[in-house]
């Protein structure tokens, strides 16, 4: 883990979040999280790009640069996965 997310870890306060990328699950300190982090938890170069999968397992691209927004109690863990596109 780059210094980067470890900082964001440290500034954890309220509730937790995960991420899924590719079957790994990342706690997440934050209810938003960008392209370049998401890359970053899950080991590959943000330019293989990285694909959001939600819960009726429908595909969406996300660009450089953009913010998700996590939402507690939508079983992200479970429903909402991240993969290199």
């Amino acid at each position: 883990m780059s210094t980067g997310i470890q900082e964001h870890m440290h500034e954890a306060q309220g509730p937790q979040y995960f991420v899924d990328t590719e079957g790994t699950i990342h706690p997440w300190p934050k209810n938003t999280i960008t392209t370049e982090q998401i890359a970053e938890l899950g080991g590959w170069s943000v330019s293989q790009g990285v694909i959001e999968i939600d819960a009726e397992n429908n595909e969406h691209q996300l660009k450089p640069g953009e913010v998700i927004e996590l939402k507690p109690g939508h079983g992200f863990a479970k429903k909402v996965k991240f993969k290199r596109g």
